[in-house]
């Protein structure tokens, strides 16, 4: 079975084939990053607008990295939600119209379930059961996955995603867009200069006895600190530096946590984060203590791709018969709690462009 896949939920337009039998088979990726880069933050409209200009060219890029035509194709899964609510539209659209011509099933994923399953790609991959640290710029999440559609959630920020804390502090500390990377690499520099640290910042909710997790306060403490002692090279470094351990503290004592809570040994870090060298060194170092074992996707697959959507899509219809093909271009949902829509009747419903997550597996 061949599906194309397609994320359109932010900043990035991704385009993948996968195939039940032989694995990925291409996949493509546009990033916005120069455009919105210009007013320091994604501007929804142009990302809708370039969202429009890129899809189609990828698809085509796609098929023909993979040697397959459209008519090849079995089913087509797009980013339903949450997201962007003008630019997951761009990928409905695209999804409809093709499913459509094609005579195909059409199937909404939740984005957050494509971070979620994105580990499974790799080698070695994760089985069911397993803790998931969903990580990100607009997420941080653990979830207890006991298989397909199967999702407890542990706990979430309150405030601000880590994401979101790194790209705020970035910006406080003048560094260009997108700041969260631009944060990271400025730590790791001045992590190897061989000087003690400096600044020591607060861990929120570390012992709070939950799984939640909270940032804003780190951002205000970080501000905090420049008003005390400007912006130089050197304490924009430092305050980085400390940011960047703080934020790896809570989400590597809180993973450890959701563990031993729930009796599992497996970890799955997913989402942009995700791809912070310090975050994976400590949940590898701290795993490895406890006996534990983490997987993370490949760096290619933390930030919000097409493959993650193609492969999610590829074990829904695994999980079931195929859908009756039904096209609506509308069915999306920018805010969609993946809990929640794990229980959602409507998600179970047998509209394949509405199937979103169910607990059918």
């Amino acid at each position: 079975m061949l599906v194309l896949g397609i994320e359109t939920s932010c900043d990035e337009t991704g385009v993948a084939l996968y195939h039940t039998r032989e694995g990925l088979l291409s996949h493509v990726l546009h990033s916005q990053t120069d455009m919105h880069s210009e007013y320091g933050g994604v501007v929804p409209e142009l990302a809708s607008r370039d969202h429009i200009r890129q899809v189609l060219p990828l698809v085509r890029q796609a098929l023909a990295a993979a040697g397959r035509k459209l008519e090849d194709l079995d089913a087509i899964a797009y980013t339903r939600g949450p997201g962007l609510a003008g630019a997951l539209l761009v990928g409905a659209s695209i999804a409809a119209a093709l499913g459509f011509a094609l005579n195909l099933p059409v199937l909404g994923i939740h984005h957050l379930e494509g971070h979620l399953l994105s580990p499974l790609l790799s080698d070695p991959a994760p089985t069911f059961p397993f803790v998931a640290l969903l990580v990100s710029g607009g997420h941080t999440q653990l979830m207890e996955v006991n298989g397909l559609g199967k999702y407890v959630l542990l706990g979430e920020t309150v405030d601000d995603a880590a994401g979101e804390a790194f790209d705020k502090v970035a910006k406080l500390l003048g560094l260009a867009y997108p700041g969260g990377p631009a944060l990271s690499r400025l730590a790791d520099a001045f992590s190897n200069s061989g000087q003690p640290r400096r600044f020591t910042l607060p861990r929120p909710m570390l012992h709070s006895g939950d799984l939640n997790f909270s940032f804003s306060g780190l951002k205000t403490a970080a501000l905090t600190l420049i008003r005390a002692h400007g912006v130089t090279e050197q304490t924009r470094g430092d305050i980085a530096l400390a940011f960047q351990e703080a934020v790896v503290e809570v989400l590597t004592g809180k993973s450890l946590a959701a563990l031993e809570k729930t009796g599992l040994t497996q970890l799955v870090v997913a989402g942009g984060v995700g791809a912070n060298r310090q975050l994976r060194a400590s949940l590898s170092r701290k795993t490895e203590e406890t006996g534990a074992e983490v997987f993370f996707p490949a760096l290619e697959f933390c930030t919000d791709n097409g493959a993650m959507i193609a492969f999610a899509g590829a074990l829904r219809l695994q999980s079931r018969h195929a859908p009756h093909p039904e096209y609506d271009a509308f069915a999306v949902r920018a805010r969609w709690d993946l809990e929640a829509a794990a229980r959602s009747p409507e998600s179970a419903g047998a509209s394949p462009d509405r199937a979103g997550i169910d607990d059918r597996s």
